[in-house]
């Protein structure tokens, strides 16, 4: 089964809106970051996530099964966050004024993480038909 370029994208909302929303909730706290910061945050990933996607649908295409194999899904997040640093640093997303590398690190790490691990365990129980619909939730 092959995920379809739409059904990514549903998924990486989806997914990253509630899974990550849940794991935000527990991890802000504990890195005594704000929650307008770390949601903030959150939707950066999820719109940033988005384009990604889109460059990620681009280099599928020269492989021969066009999919990535899962170690490559999880180590993209090292690009993913990276990028979404720099951008934090620089002041270009709202309301993260003041959030150092550590506690954006953790959050980052924790949310990537459990949405990576979502996507490839326990989603695949209850969402059956998501499998073999290329991803589509809707």
């Amino acid at each position: 089964m092959l995920l379809t370029l739409s059904g990514r994208l549903q998924t990486r909302i989806a997914v990253l809106a509630v899974i990550g929303g849940l794991v935000t909730l527990a991890v802000t706290p504990l890195v005594t970051a704000s929650y307008t910061a770390a949601y903030c945050i959150l939707a950066a990933v999820i719109v940033i996530g988005l384009g990604w996607e889109l460059v990620y649908h681009l280099l599928q295409q020269f492989r021969w099964e066009k999919d990535w194999p899962t170690l490559f899904a999880l180590l993209n997040g090292i690009n993913e966050g990276v990028l979404l640093w720099f951008l934090i640093d620089a002041g270009l997303i709202p309301n993260t004024t003041g959030v150092t590398a550590a506690p954006f690190s953790i959050l980052f790490a924790a949310v990537w993480l459990s949405t990576w691990l979502w996507n490839n365990g326990p989603m695949r129980v209850p969402l059956v038909h998501w499998r073999f619909r290329g991803g589509r939730l809707i």
